[in-house]
């Protein structure tokens, strides 16, 4: 085999690695991508950002001084020397955030003992104040225990029960289990188990300590005040031999059980409805997650405006300082490498932003009716479609709507959530998924309540209106919208 030089001439796709940042930073969400600039900002020495947190704040200093910070300094400006005002800056300039007349740093406060040297001795020392921690359920039945029972044997077979319990409150390990990891020598008699689950069954929460929910109810009715007995007495014994029943609504086995008539049901449910069946629920310690919106819509005068939200827009710049040195040495020094990250991520963050403003902008202009009219106007629209009219691939649509929100008069959505599959109308048109959950929302609100409406009927409406669907798909649609079956919609 005769060896050959060739030259030849293709072209194939390279994932550089600023494109590979770029596609990163479009798929984060907004919390992951201050999260992932917060960890490049202690990195990159050249990279700084202009939008502190602690700017155009009120700072209390170390001597009871008030500061008013300013926007961050240039690298140009700087400090004011102790003991001098300051100086105000020039034209084109910002002002140094840092130019207290004492000296203290940034942060407007010496929290350290190297400090500025002004060291307050009184006791409040100006720290932020921290949020006091909320009580746990544990702890709020132990204060009770200490208060209640005064022999130290019965408080420690209390504190015993009190660790066995769950979050809500309930004993699912049984006496028996527990009095068998106890120690012998102990003596512990199973009854004196019992005794101190019914002091802890008297403590707050009322229904804590319950070892199923029809004891957990019924803990609760027998305290509940101002009950007639009558009621009272159905109510047990509708939570005590009947609480299936009660769940799935199948009245006429009530009635025909406790042989009353529709008014008492209606009064023993009423009580029922009252009760908590996860009374340690209050004392957990769940924090809620708020969305912030990525881009803002607004009704104008030639239509809807799309804005993108400013307070997540992080302003990023490189420092001005650095660069100037690393010019002067003509780009030597390991530090180059660094500066040409900075650009990149000050691109691709730029970059990112104009994307999901034109997404939403496309979006936005395909889906007018929704914000004029709400859910019910909802039109079909997939990825592809919002892909080709912006000469997108569909991947990178699907990154931009992804954990992206937007924030209209009808509340916040999910970008993805514009998106949606179709259903044949009777006219040869579509519909979107999404108006017609809206239509089963509607109609379902709108039933009447001792003869709701079944899936098929449902269906039925929604051929009248010339929406031909399925029943079956009504139901995976209802399941999805968390809507009950006709059984449990069911009222007296």
């Amino acid at each position: 085999m005769k060896q050959s030089l060739q030259l030849r001439t293709s072209q194939h796709l390279a994932l550089t690695p600023q494109l590979q940042q770029s596609i990163r930073l479009l798929q984060l969400s907004t919390l992951e991508l201050h999260q992932e600039l917060e960890q490049i900002l202690g990195e990159n020495p050249l990279l700084e950002r202009l939008d502190d947190p602690l700017d155009h704040t009120v700072r209390l200093l170390a001597d009871g001084a008030i500061n008013q910070s300013s926007a961050p300094a240039t690298d140009n400006a700087a400090p004011a020397e102790p003991g001098q005002p300051e100086q105000p800056a020039a034209d084109g300039e910002a002002m140094d955030g840092g130019g207290d007349s004492d000296g203290a740093a940034d942060s407007g406060m010496d929290w350290g003992e190297g400090g500025s040297g002004k060291s307050g001795g009184d006791d409040e020392d100006g720290r932020p104040q921290l949020e006091a921690s909320r009580c746990t359920l544990r702890e709020h039945l132990m204060d009770q225990a200490r208060v209640t029972v005064r022999e130290m044997r019965d408080r420690a077979l209390v504190e015993i029960i009190i660790d066995a319990l769950d979050d809500n409150g309930y004993l699912e390990e049984p006496l028996e289990d527990i009095h068998a990891r106890l120690p012998e020598e102990l003596e512990v008699e199973l009854e004196e188990l019992r005794t101190a689950l019914a002091l802890l069954q008297s403590f707050d929460p009322v229904g804590v300590g319950a070892r199923a929910a029809a004891e957990c109810l019924a803990l609760q009715i027998k305290r509940m005040p101002g009950v007639p007995m009558v009621t009272r007495r159905m109510a047990l014994c509708i939570v005590e031999n009947h609480l299936a029943w009660f769940a799935q609504r199948d009245f006429n086995k009530l009635k025909k059980a406790l042989q009353c008539d529709d008014e008492d049901l209606r009064e023993a449910q009423a009580v029922i409805r009252q009760c908590n069946p996860h009374p340690g629920s209050a004392f957990a310690a769940d924090v809620s997650d708020y969305v912030v919106p990525d881009v803002i819509v607004k009704k104008a005068r030639n239509g809807w405006q799309v804005s993108l939200n400013n307070d997540v827009m992080p302003r990023l710049r490189v420092n001005a300082m650095y660069a100037n040195l690393l010019k002067q040495s003509k780009g030597e020094g390991g530090m180059n490498a660094q500066l040409q990250e900075a650009k990149w991520l000050i691109k691709n963050m730029r970059q990112r932003f104009d994307t999901i403003l034109r997404v939403a902008q496309a979006i936005v202009e395909r889906q007018k009716n929704f914000f004029s009219h709400g859910a019910v106007a909802m039109r079909p629209l997939v990825l592809r479609e919002i892909a080709d009219t912006l000469g997108l691939h569909e991947s990178t649509i699907s990154r931009v709507t992804t954990q992206k929100y937007m924030l209209t008069p009808h509340g916040m959505f999910e970008l993805k959530y514009f998106f949606g599959s179709h259903v044949a109308t009777e006219a040869g048109g579509e519909a979107s998924s999404t108006a017609i959950r809206a239509l089963i929302v509607q109609l379902t609100g709108a039933e009447d309540p001792k003869n709701p409406l079944s899936d098929s009927k449902i269906a039925d409406m929604l051929g009248e209106q010339g929406m031909v669907i399925a029943r079956r798909t009504v139901a995976k649609y209802r399941e999805a919208l968390k809507i009950p079956p006709v059984s449990l919609r069911k009222q007296l």
